[in-house]
């Protein structure tokens, strides 16, 4: 596994900065890439760069990137989740660096599920 650079490190500190812009409404999205050892194993920093890069390439400033765990479904990583303003989550799996900027133009940008690649709709529950 790759260590990570400082310029990693910064990416993760401006996606955490972030988050907390989200959490007081200053972002219409956030993309949760899931990070756990399987996701990272299965590319997932890749999913991860190439949404930044296309975020900075469109100069998109009202969308947030953060990190999680596992999200227990290692055989379908790499996984993000997409969350818009006053829409369910949307968990998408198997993904690439290609997918990835198809979700962000087709659904973050436009609005439409890229149903492809989804698993599921809505917030999971344990109970």
């Amino acid at each position: 596994m790759p260590k990570l650079t400082i310029e990693d490190l910064k990416k993760i500190k401006e996606n955490y900065q972030a988050t907390a812009t989200l959490r007081e409404g200053g972002f219409r999205a956030k993309v949760t890439i899931h990070m756990g050892t399987c996701g990272i194993a299965s590319g997932a920093r890749k999913v991860m760069s190439a949404l930044i890069d296309e975020i900075t390439r469109q100069n998109i400033t009202d969308v947030t990137i953060v990190t999680s765990g596992c999200a227990g479904l290692c055989s379908r990583e790499p996984m993000a989740t997409v969350e818009l303003a006053e829409k369910s989550p949307v968990k998408y799996v198997n993904l690439d660096g290609e997918k990835i900027k198809k979700i962000l133009l087709e659904h973050i940008i436009d609005g439409k599920i890229v149903e492809e690649y989804a698993l599921g709709i809505g917030n999971e529950a344990t109970y």
